[in-house]
């Protein structure tokens, strides 16, 4: 069977989405869906900083929607945040540093909702991940993964909401990430009592040639049995050019220090 590379695109029923906020801004988005089952899980991808290149195509979001709903019967929502754009589009409004970025958590959950998706999981990454803790601990949300966490906003008081409210929490972190490595991050997370952190041997901030093993981890959490993922596909299959899978737009600049962006 041929193998699954970098720029394979499995069938998914694949939709341009529109997102509306509280305050009324429309944010650009996607929806893909298994072909011809039902998805057993769902997934809400909030990306990296996008003053950075973080945007709904940051290449680990991309390769989920490539990927899961084919091999693992999970629906991938992505959508750019305020501001931000991608191949899709431009997302309306102005990057607002993680506050009123939670009228678009908000409006993501809520398409989630109103399509009945099942499962309805947040993925963040970086910058994702603070505005999953601050602003997606909703009724629906069943649980959290977070990317590379910097915990740069998010504060007691949202790890109290999540350690309170029992849902599970894991954390996939790089052995060699620019903010907080695995025993930081334990020791941060411990006031959440169910979080879990899983470390990553050699991994980066921005997996930059790991994305796979971020979706077999995904992908473990979200549909267990589908878990390790296959690395070969016995059907349709088409590629995309280098330039257009996605493979690492969201390469950050350096900010002022030398540090990377959060």
């Amino acid at each position: 069977m041929p193998a699954i590379r970098a720029n394979s695109v499995l069938p998914a029923r694949r939709e341009p989405i529109r997102l509306t906020t509280a305050d009324r801004l429309t944010l650009v988005g996607e929806l893909a869906l298994p072909q011809d089952v039902d998805p057993v899980a769902s997934m809400i991808c909030l990306h990296p900083l996008p003053t950075h290149g973080g945007m709904m195509d940051s290449h680990v979001f991309r390769k989920a929607s490539y990927r899961l709903p084919a091999l693992a019967s999970i629906a991938v929502l992505r959508f750019n945040t305020r501001g931000t754009s991608s191949a899709d589009g431009t997302s309306e409004g102005s990057f607002a540093n993680g506050e009123d970025e939670r009228y678009d958590v908000a409006a993501a959950i809520e398409y989630a909702e109103f399509a009945e998706l099942p499962d309805i999981w947040l993925v963040g990454w970086s910058f994702g991940t603070d505005l999953a803790l601050m602003y997606g601990n909703e009724l629906s949300v069943k649980g959290l993964i977070l990317l590379s966490p910097p915990l740069h906003k998010a504060a007691t008081e949202h790890l109290a909401e999540w350690a309170e409210s029992g849902k599970p929490v894991t954390a996939i972190v790089p052995e060699y990430d620019d903010y907080l490595r695995p025993d930081e991050a334990r020791r941060r997370l411990a006031a959440v009592p169910q979080a879990e952190v899983v470390a990553v041997p050699g991994g980066k901030h921005l997996w930059v040639g790991q994305a796979e093993q971020v979706l077999d981890r995904i992908v473990a959490r979200l549909n267990p049995a589908a878990a390790p993922l296959p690395t070969t596909w016995d059907g349709p299959m088409r590629m995309v050019a280098p330039t257009l899978a996605g493979q690492h737009p969201a390469a950050p600049k350096k900010a002022a220090g030398g540090e990377l962006p959060w």
